[in-house]
């Protein structure tokens, strides 16, 4: 095997592909197998039959007589060659991928570099080593449209700009608690919103805002929800990004423990499935909390239950301080759903229609009750974990190495280069976004802090909604004491 050679994604023996299942057919008959030589003792008759073992040579553990003229022997099962049939292995549910289909790598360039840890001026940093060379081409766009791409790329240079106003608000004291920015990872957080369809749900991270745009919330929601105003989702009541829509928008609110939006979303799907529906839940973790237990419980749940999620694993390299090769020794986070037996894809985080593909892919074997995917985005947190994190751990020369590969310049560069961009058009675009922002933030600003009152709002129903039976029974009738 060569030396960076994947093992898993590494061609399998000659002998596997050809091999039939246990108690099922050859695909094809092969040449008959020659007997067996007779066994020792039959072969020599007049040889004495070994003596029965000793004390000494009894296993630890407890005593075991031996009884005259038997030999313990531990049954290992029925045997192939012993002519007794193998019970059959029960199919798996769902729609499952082939052996060379379940892991996909659509990235055009392969990461090559390398940190070593090193103490500069008695403190702890980082040494990058590696050579800084340009992107390559986006890939060409399946099934999207030119304005589709189009509006694509408003969504990312909405996504900025609404980071850039955050940070503004902020560093005046207007926000109350932190601000996560997505620097560098808008193209993912876009392009894989943009592949699910009205009737699919998804719960976004602290760096997915440009999912909740493309979800129909407004500027002016993230940036009243930061200020904590009487007008953000939440009425003033939580902070950053912890707000969602059990409505037509169908957004779960991200959750501070990492990992535990999983099994979240997978209960998602099994409550739809009990509706009668085969969803995609789609959500967001990052490559530190793909390290938590609960991301293990939660995918293998929704494998066993064959639920239609699909887990996009933003790799950014950095959890908070701790790059990537402290948490695991694997360069490839996407291997681990081989584990547990779900279809994996990696892509250029950066590239947002490697990402679309991958996504709309997953959503599309979700409906159809393929069950889980497993989607590791490579890119990079071109910011500190939080507003208040300078990131002086990053080493200068891996910045300069993702800026060359930032998603809007190089989505920008390519509608170009395709004639769907003039050069005016670009800059009219951009100055579109920002009014538009500018404009968001007016209204943010303009909307109250709430009154102390309202903090007893909400806490219990007082007539918010009318309950009304949810599930099916039996040939479909309705069973009136399921309410919710």
């Amino acid at each position: 095997m060569a030396e960076n050679e994947n093992p898993i994604t590494a061609n399998p023996p000659a002998a596997a592909e050809t091999a039939p299942a246990k108690g099922g057919p050859a695909s094809e008959p092969g040449p008959a197998r020659p007997e067996a030589p007779a066994p020792a003792e039959a072969a020599q008759p007049n040889r004495p039959k070994a003596a029965p073992p000793t004390e000494a040579a009894q296993p630890r553990g407890g005593e075991r007589r031996e009884r005259p003229g038997l030999r313990w022997r531990r049954r290992r099962g029925p045997s192939p060659r012993s002519g007794e049939s193998q019970p059959p292995r029960p199919a798996p549910r769902g729609a499952r991928p082939a052996s060379t289909e379940w892991f996909q790598d659509l990235r055009q360039e392969r990461l090559r570099f390398e940190l070593e840890e090193i103490w500069n001026e008695g403190k702890l940093a980082y040494r990058w080593s590696g050579a800084i060379t340009p992107p390559p081409p986006l890939v060409e766009p399946r099934g999207l449209s030119r304005e589709q791409c189009l509006e694509i790329f408003r969504w990312m240079l909405l996504n900025r700009s609404l980071e850039l106003q955050l940070e503004n608000l902020y560093k005046q004291s207007q926000v109350v608690g932190g601000v996560y920015f997505g620097l560098g990872q808008e193209g993912c957080s876009v392009a894989s919103a943009y592949a699910l369809g009205a009737g699919d749900w998804m719960a976004p991270m602290i760096r997915n805002q440009g999912s909740l745009l493309v979800r129909g919330f407004r500027p002016r929601d993230i940036m009243m929800q930061y200020m904590a105003r009487a007008d953000s989702p939440t009425g003033g009541k939580d902070g950053t990004s912890h707000f969602g829509d059990l409505g037509p928008r169908r957004v779960i609110a991200p959750i501070s423990m990492l990992g535990d939006l999983i099994p979240v979303m997978s209960g998602v799907c099994l409550g739809e499935r009990l509706q009668g529906r085969e969803i995609a839940a789609m959500t967001w973790i990052g490559d530190g909390g793909q390290s938590t237990g609960v991301f293990h419980e939660g995918l293998n749940f929704a494998a066993v239950q064959n639920l239609g999620l699909v887990l996009i694993v933003e790799n950014n390299l950095w959890a908070y301080s701790t790059p990537l090769q402290k948490q695991t020794r694997i360069r490839d986070l996407a291997i681990r759903a081989r584990a547990y037996g779900i279809p994996a894809m990696i892509v250029d985080g950066t590239d947002p229609f490697q990402v679309y593909q991958a996504a709309h892919q997953a959503v599309e074997r979700a409906r159809a009750g393929g069950g889980p995917t497993l989607i590791e985005a490579k890119l990079m947190r071109m910011k500190g974990h939080a507003i208040h994190d300078p990131a002086a751990y990053v080493p200068p020369p891996m910045l300069e190495f993702w800026r060359l590969r930032d998603p809007i310049t190089r989505l920008e560069g390519w509608l170009k280069q395709k004639g769907w961009l003039e050069e005016g058009a670009a800059e009219a675009l951009r100055r579109e976004v920002d009014s538009e922002t500018l404009a968001e933030r007016d209204a943010a600003e303009a909307s109250p802090m709430p009154p102390p009152e309202r903090a007893f709002e909400g806490v219990y129903c007082d007539g918010c909604h009318q309950p009304r039976p949810r599930f099916l029974g039996r040939g479909g009738r309705r069973r009136p004491q399921a309410e919710s």
